[in-house]
């Protein structure tokens, strides 16, 4: 009798500590999705983005008139300033009596920006950042009060379910491997990826093919496309960020899988999934689309 107590303890035990485990991941999980919606709405989020504007050799007048090369809203003085884009090299000049700083100093005439960096000009509540996209150089200009950002209802996902949390088997290259990943623009980037992921997901064996975005980074960029995909989810696809992989394996948490910033605005440059990672099987796990997609 003792030891069927003892037994029962145990198991008891086990359980206790299974049910701790499974709210600690759950609790993780919500708390990852509070900060990405966060990030989203942020004053510098994707929801501020509001326009885009590919700019032409020479000057590229900016301002709320709607004669500027550059029509920015009407918080904007009618003629701003201008954008000048000579030799693949963009600097900013501001007409007289416009106030703007670049980070938190007033703008000086003639100051250089440089591409995809910190450089941002600041004219109340919008904000300018030059881009490049291979040959293409542009603005990118975000409104705090963007239409976007006020409509914005909140994100939506699946439930959390601890089975979309797969350990993959990691094959790596001999040497990295250059992947053509294309973007919304009809571009293509060669990223290296070092290795794939292979798992067991809803009956069917699958790969994904990881990419590194940027030098140095530690840890891997999934672009995938699955059968929720224009559905229950983006139809161009998902993102997910997984761990670099150590000792054969990788963890890949479709509860973490999340739409591209495409979903969100016009103005974005979403890279698209290569054909090895759309998957013949549905991820029920992760963002749903926005509702108004």
């Amino acid at each position: 009798m003792r030891l069927w107590s003892v037994v029962a303890g145990l198991l008891l035990a086990a359980g206790s500590a299974a049910r701790a485990e499974d709210v600690a991941y759950r609790v993780e999980i919500e708390q990852w999705r509070t900060q990405r919606e966060a990030r989203l709405k942020a004053d510098g989020g994707w929801l501020a983005v509001a326009g885009l504007f590919w700019l032409k050799d020479g000057p590229n007048r900016f301002g709320s008139a709607s004669a500027n090369d550059i029509v920015l809203p009407a918080s904007v003085p009618a003629r701003a300033g201008v954008f000048d884009f000579r030799a693949g090299k963009t600097t900013v000049s501001l007409d007289p009596g416009v106030a703007g700083t670049l980070e938190g100093k007033p703008v000086a005439n003639g100051q250089e920006l440089r591409p995809d960096s910190t450089d941002v000009v600041s004219l109340g509540r919008v904000t300018l950042q030059v881009i490049k996209r291979q040959d293409r150089v542009g603005i990118r200009m975000k409104d705090l009060d963007s239409q976007a950002r006020r409509e914005f209802k909140g994100l939506h996902w699946y439930p959390v379910k601890e089975a979309y949390r797969v350990t993959a088997r990691w094959v790596a290259y001999p040497a990295p491997h250059a992947v053509p990943i294309a973007n919304v623009l009809g571009q293509v980037d060669d990223l290296p990826s070092p290795g794939y992921a292979e798992f067991t997901l809803n009956g069917k064996t699958l790969r994904l093919e990881p990419v590194i975005e940027e030098p140095g980074d530690q840890e891997l960029f999934v672009i995938f496309r699955d059968q929720t995909s224009a559905h229950e989810t983006y139809g161009a696809g998902r993102f997910l960020y997984a761990a670099m992989p150590m000792d054969g394996k990788i963890i890949l948490d479709f509860n973490k899988a999340y739409s591209p910033p495409c979903a969100f605005t016009a103005f974005a440059t979403c890279p698209l999934p290569p054909r090895q990672n759309r998957l013949p099987v549905r991820i029920e796990a992760g963002e749903l689309k926005p509702a108004e997609h």
